[in-house]
């Protein structure tokens, strides 16, 4: 295979690797990948390969060799900004909290490329899971840009629904071989059509749509919050319970789970009807189900439910929704029970710790009481309407 094109991946983490990166170079562009773990860039770079692993339910595993690659450390500066002067395509998959990060480099990197070769427009793929990450990033690229750097014309913001579950890796797994990563079949990325400045790349499993708000919110609302409340319903249920499968197989979880995920679907397909039809929805709560119950993948409760104090915020995947159902004027009673959940949500990981931060919020958020958690973990303000009633339904109980 000729190798013609190149496109940077900062964060060579699970998704960085299993995902994006993987896509583009089985479609023919050379990958660097740009992040701080030096230890994974030294490999990376020794390798130059590594291997995809492939997890289905009951069969084989699949092992893909993603070949072409290569790494930079991402506190070299120098290295990335000349690697973005002649890049074809950019995408980023950091979190949103290393998002920032990285603005100042991409910015540099912008103007010095800018100088060398003109108006030349650059394309960047948001391959992160924040709502309106094109708004953001404009925002903070123009921070660090000259203000007659031509953004318009040169950037593509192009926001992404992420769809793809990656486990996380156990340490002897790890200890087995540093770069190669577990992920499911699903494939699809889903981009924004409209944010492009040059021509679609061809790119395999690339989904180009002219509504990305609504595939985002889709994310969001039915994916991540299906995924969640299996979480924190196993965990109800039994506090010893280890994978998301075991919470599934029992009925009264899928059921209640699946009824979650279709009043959001309800209010999703209500503020998307052009986007998004109730049959389609209905088709995708029954394929994540599935996938969800991918006993290969090993995902475990504690995995997909920690993390209180991101997911507990009026744009995530519990607050968001009853937000959403609120508005359209569509019941979210299921949807409150798996809120009411998650405020008891102990779970442990392999080692028999609580994620940090969930610590603290037991310690800190969770004694001061509901009203508290609403205020200052879900950001609700009773003094704009809609959250207002969302707080008063909420702090009646089930």
């Amino acid at each position: 295979m000729m190798y013609k094109k190149k496109m940077i991946q900062f964060g060579a983490g699970n998704i960085g690797r299993s995902f994006i990166g993987q896509l583009f170079s089985r479609s023919g562009y050379e990958v660097v990948f740009v992040d701080i773990n030096k230890e994974l860039v030294k490999e990376l770079n020794k390798k130059r390969e590594y291997r995809l692993v492939i997890k289905r339910n009951e069969f084989p595993d699949e092992i893909i060799l993603i070949e072409n690659i290569r790494a930079i450390d991402g506190c070299d500066k120098e290295a990335v900004i000349r690697e973005i002067i002649d890049v074809d395509i950019i995408a980023t998959a950091v979190g949103k909290h290393a998002l920032p990060q990285i603005v100042s480099v991409i910015a540099l990197g912008l103007q010095l490329r800018y100088e060398k070769r003109g108006k030349n427009p650059l394309d960047i793929i948001i391959a992160e899971n924040i709502r309106s990450g094109a708004d953001y990033l404009r925002k903070e690229l123009k921070n660090f840009l000259p203000e007659e750097y031509p953004f318009d014309k040169l950037v593509g913001l192009i926001e992404s629904s992420i769809g793809k579950m990656v486990p996380l890796m156990k340490e002897e797994d790890k200890k087995k071989d540093l770069l190669w990563v577990f992920a499911e079949p699903y494939n699809t990325l889903i981009v924004d059509k409209k944010g492009f400045k040059n021509p679609l790349p061809q790119v395999i499993d690339l989904w180009t749509v002219k509504n990305i708000k609504a595939f985002v919110d889709r994310k969001l609302f039915i994916h991540n919050l299906g995924h969640s409340a299996s979480a924190y319903f196993g965990y109800q249920y039994d506090s010893e319970m280890t994978f998301i499968y075991e919470a599934l197989e029992v009925p009264k979880i899928y059921k209640t789970v699946r009824e979650c995920m279709k009043q959001s679907a309800v209010a999703l397909n209500r503020a998307y009807s052009k986007d998004l039809t109730l049959q389609d929805l209905q088709n995708h709560i029954d394929d994540l189900l599935f996938r969800f119950q991918n006993k290969s993948l090993r995902d475990t409760i504690f995995r997909v439910g920690r993390d209180l104090y991101r997911k507990l915020d009026k744009n995530e995947r519990l607050v968001g929704p009853i937000l959403l159902a609120q508005r359209q004027g569509i019941p979210y009673n299921k949807i409150k029970r798996a809120f009411y959940t998650a405020l008891d949500f102990k779970a442990k990981d392999e080692k028999g710790e609580m994620y940090p931060p969930d610590k603290v919020f037991f310690k800190r958020e969770y004694p001061r009481g509901l009203e508290n958690v609403l205020r200052n973990v879900c950001h609700l303000s009773s003094h704009q309407d809609e959250e207002a009633k969302v707080m008063k339904e909420i702090a009646k109980g089930i």
